[in-house]
């Protein structure tokens, strides 16, 4: 019994996600901060949740060495992004834009060691469904937070890496997942027309991410979710460790998973990376 209770607790909700109701409650609060994702700033003047600052994603997922696309900056260049947009080490953040967006910089945040990150459900769409009005123009000065991110400390544990996967791959320690659509996944594509390797990591499960979320961009209910992501391998007391082709898609299968509570990882390189280094990969289904 006690240890089913402890499994239990370790699977408990964690509730990262917010609702259009809850963060309007939130926005007079001087600790709240909101970050907008986006890479077109036009699209940010044109209307956003009040009080919101713009980070653009190419200013957290950057090109890095090796041809590797939409790879985490180093530390230093993460924290001025964010602080440049008034987050510091006590502010309770809220982030929305596109799923993997949002996911992407919960990634982000949740590496920089921040412990108050969360994210809108359905992004500015159900924020307008909802009835909030939006705000135009460019993001108002940045409210300073005392607490600086330099305070914080980073968690390289949740950055999988190549090395350490190999030594994983067809192991229970793990629930790898897959967070491409068929042909990627079963190399129908030809590795996208022979420029990856045409396949999947041995052992891994495919979860596509669009399956997580609804045509306007809401998280299915937790329910589901957790249904999803237990037929997908997860389980109490192993850690998520998700992927995709750069690191973009597999963020959702990373939120999801820190959403309910289980430990997670991200392979930032994913297939690109794996290629490079020439590692094999298995063809159809598992």
């Amino acid at each position: 019994m006690l240890l089913a209770a402890a499994l239990a607790a370790q699977a408990a909700p964690a509730g990262l996600l917010l609702s259009p109701a809850e963060l309007a409650a939130r926005l007079a609060n001087p600790a709240v901060v909101v970050i907008h994702i986006e890479d077109r700033p036009g699209d940010f003047a044109n209307g956003h949740v009040p009080g919101a600052r713009l980070v653009r994603y190419g200013e957290i997922a950057v090109d890095g060495p090796d041809r590797l696309g939409s790879e985490l900056p180093a530390l230093d260049a993460l924290r001025e992004v964010f602080h440049a947009a008034g987050v510091g080490a006590t502010s309770e953040v809220v982030v929305y834009g596109s799923a993997i967006g949002a996911t992407r910089a919960f990634f982000t945040l949740d590496y920089l060691g921040h412990p108050n990150v969360r994210v809108l459900n359905g992004g500015l769409g159900a924020w307008q469904v909802a009835g909030h009005k939006v705000e135009p123009g460019a993001a108002t000065p940045p409210r300073r937070d005392p607490g600086t991110l330099a305070r914080l400390t980073p968690r390289p544990q949740v950055v999988a890496q190549a090395d350490w996967l190999v030594q994983q791959l067809d192991s229970p320690r793990i629930a790898l997942v897959d967070a491409r659509p068929d042909a990627e996944f079963t190399g129908a594509d030809g590795g996208m027309g022979g420029a990856h390797p045409a396949g999947h990591l041995a052992g891994a499960r495919q979860l596509v991410w669009t399956d997580l979320v609804s045509r306007s961009s809401q998280f299915l209910p937790d329910a589901e979710l957790r249904s999803k992501l237990a037929a997908a391998g997860a389980r109490a007391g192993v850690p998520v460790v998700s992927y995709c082709m750069v690191g973009m898609r597999a963020s959702v299968i990373y939120f999801v998973a820190r959403h309910l509570g289980f430990d997670a990882k991200m392979y930032d390189g994913s297939i690109v990376d794996w290629g490079q280094r020439k590692l094999p990969v298995r063809s159809g289904r598992p």
